[in-house]
This record gives C-alpha cells, structure tokens and sequence, in this order.
C-alpha cells in the first residue's frame, strides 16, 4: 500500500473507526519515539547532554518543574 492509498483509506472511515485509528496509531508513534530515544541513548549520543544537565543540578542551576 502507498501513501495515496492509505490516504484514501483513512478519509473513508467511519468518525468512530478514524477515532480507533487515531488512538492506535498515536499509540504506534509514541512507541517509535521511545524506541528511537532508547537507541539514542544505549548509543551515547545524549552523554553530553546528560552530563550538562547534572552539572547544571548540581551548581544550582535547576527548577521544579510546577
């Protein structure tokens, strides 16, 4: 199936099935981004970020989040 098609497809569903659809592939986003992160991660590309952001904490520089 092709973007087109599943375009089309989609346009012709139902408001009940386009809400079940919505959810689930919100559902499927989500999970792609978490696993992108977690490979982001197990390969050291947010070390530096994560080092900052503790050095941060501990000089201070930290907020609650409210």
């Amino acid at each position: 199936m092709n973007i087109e098609e599943l375009e089309s497809a989609v346009t012709q569903l139902s408001s009940e099935k386009l809400v079940e659809f919505s959810r689930g592939f919100e559902e499927f986003m989500a999970d792609q981004w978490d696993h992108q992160i977690e490979m982001h991660i197990l390969a050291g590309r947010l070390d530096t970020v994560g080092q900052r952001a503790d050095a941060d904490f501990v000089a201070g520089r930290a907020q609650a989040l409210t």
